[in-house]
């Protein structure tokens, strides 16, 4: 017979010794006691496995609306990001105290810069 190594496995063991014990109660009197303790032992076990479950189920849920909860501040934190750009003008820098990019426009390049660019693509 072999043994058991899952968690459940050790569970239905000792219920099936148990069981066997109470069989032979006549001859294993002496080990009444100690199968009242096993068979408490399995019950524990099983009810501490059913509410790990429970939590494990409960951390999912939780899980997913910890990731709504995100999704839906940053949405506001753009909106307003948005908001402080419209009123503070794209162009101030009092925007990026928000963390927000102020527009500085973009740096022309020159006849010369475009010229060369051109020379070393060919």
């Amino acid at each position: 017979m072999s043994r058991e190594t899952t968690d459940a496995g050790f569970q239905g063991d000792w219920r099936a010794l148990a069981a066997l014990i109470e069989a032979n109660s006549v001859e294993l009197a002496h080990l009444e006691p100690l199968r009242l303790q096993l068979v408490a032992q399995a019950d524990k076990a099983l009810a501490i496995s059913k509410q790990q479950a429970g939590l494990i189920a409960g951390k999912q849920e939780m899980s997913k609306q910890f990731r709504v909860t995100i999704g839906e501040g940053n949405r506001l934190a753009t909106l307003l990001r948005s908001a402080i750009k419209q009123h503070y003008g794209i162009r101030t820098e009092k925007v990026a105290e928000f963390g927000v990019q102020p527009f500085r426009g973009r740096v022309r390049r020159t006849k010369a810069e475009i010229a060369a660019a051109a020379a070393t693509a060919k």
